[in-house]
């Protein structure tokens, strides 16, 4: 009897935390567009597959090839849909044999601005953010393929991601500015670690056609979250700027996170996947990288 085949695609650091769980009872694939990184795949106990998201014709290894799929990439950078998403679909539907389960990452961004209000999975998406506007397109697109197929697919809502390596530590250094708390926005997290093992158990306990919010207990405004880095780095906490004079020495890009507010409410991973966080909140994962003495600049 074959050893079950999984794909990953959008193969990065998340995702290869996911190989210490999966690599005994799967045959694991993962895609890449670089034949560079064939070596660095390999040693890592995984088979690469070449082909390229952007390109569709290059797709057609992976066609019948997976029982199970976590799908971590990310759309392109332009337009409103997802169209990488929409050609590996096309590349799967060549074959008879289609996966049995796919596990996407998407974002908490498709909610939209919720102006801090508690989020559950039941409330409606309404992204404004282009990116937000094309992760809703493809779960649009995966939640109808998976009833035309019968695949069953689980969708997992991911707000901000971090880690020992990805903290605002050059944000702070450089004193970039924070909202005042009256005008702060309540943002959300998710340790890289919990991120990984929450995919993995989505695979196993996550129900068709279902959204999860892949986030953590922490309850703090965005200012609070880069005052508890700087508290325990060692750092000056940020100045505080009102929203109006964030728009002359914020990006564009941080005030769009900033435009954005809501609490996500975590209680159908903890219900449905049974999950049990290693970083239940921001506190401990920077305790955890404060022990490990591995942090870095975003």
């Amino acid at each position: 009897m074959r050893m079950r085949r999984l794909l990953i695609i959008g193969f990065g650091d998340v995702a290869q935390r996911t190989l210490p769980y999966l690599r005994k009872n799967y045959h694991i694939y993962a895609l890449t567009r670089n034949k560079e990184r064939f070596s660095e795949i390999r040693a890592l106990g995984v088979t690469p597959v070449l082909g390229d998201l952007d390109e569709p014709k290059s797709l057609k290894r992976i066609s019948g090839l997976a029982d199970l799929v976590l799908h971590f990439a990310p759309p392109q950078n332009n337009g409103k849909k997802d169209k990488r998403t929409r050609h590996f679909l096309s590349a799967l539907n060549k074959s008879k044999i289609l996966p049995q389960r796919l596990v996407y990452i998407s974002t908490s961004g498709v909610y939209g601005n919720c102006n801090g209000e508690w989020v559950s999975e039941s409330r409606p998406t309404a992204p404004k953010s282009a990116r937000g506007i094309r992760r809703a397109d493809a779960e649009k697109v995966l939640r109808a393929w998976s009833r035309r197929t019968g695949t069953s697919v689980s969708i997992l809502r991911v707000p901000g991601i971090y880690g020992a390596d990805r903290l605002p530590i050059t944000r702070l250094q450089n004193q970039t500015p924070a909202l005042n708390s009256d005008e702060d926005c309540y943002t959300n997290h998710i340790h890289k670690d919990d991120l990984a093992h929450l995919a993995t158990i989505a695979l196993y306990r996550g129900m068709p056609c279902r959204v999860y919010n892949a986030s953590d207990d922490s309850m703090m405004k965005m200012g609070e979250y880069f005052d508890l880095v700087a508290d325990n780095y060692g750092l000056q906490r940020p100045p505080r700027v009102s929203r109006e004079e964030a728009k002359t020495c914020i990006s564009p890009a941080m005030l769009s996170f900033m435009d954005e507010s809501r609490r996500l409410s975590n209680t159908r991973i903890k219900q449905e996947l049974r999950a049990k966080l290693l970083y239940p909140d921001v506190a401990a994962g920077i305790r955890a990288a404060l022990t490990s003495n591995t942090a870095i600049p975003e």
